[in-house]
């Protein structure tokens, strides 16, 4: 089994930047690529930002050149630095492994809030 607490969301104005962390415990080193996802306020859950145990990484069309992934294997840590923030980024964020494009269902954390105003 493995869990994510996922941490730093908050508000911001347009513009602004946060930096969310996503700390992973248990059987981690099952997992090759983990993924940062977001589900906004009536919308379907989206996968936004992975990242492979060597480091390569993919973005979503929505956040690509904005936000960047990154991981701290020594500290079973996945980061997502955002930039140039969007009111249509506010949703909560979700981290969580990619087994063959799709999440694990058990593996749901609680998320983190992300909430941009105009």
């Amino acid at each position: 089994q493995v869990q994510f607490v996922e941490s730093g969301g908050g508000l911001v104005q347009a513009g602004g930047s946060l930096r969310l962390s996503c700390a992973a415990s248990g059987r981690t080193l099952s997992i090759n690529t983990i993924g940062w996802y977001r589900q906004a306020p009536g919308k379907q859950r989206e996968l936004i930002a992975t990242i492979s145990s060597g480091s390569n990484t993919n973005y979503g069309d929505s956040v690509k050149g904005r936000f960047t992934i990154s991981r701290d294997n020594a500290r079973n840590t996945v980061y997502l630095q955002m930039n140039s923030l969007k009111p249509e980024d506010t949703a909560v964020y979700y981290c969580n492994a990619v087994i063959l494009g799709s999440p694990r269902s058990d593996y749901w954390g609680r998320g983190t809030q992300v909430t941009v105003s105009s």
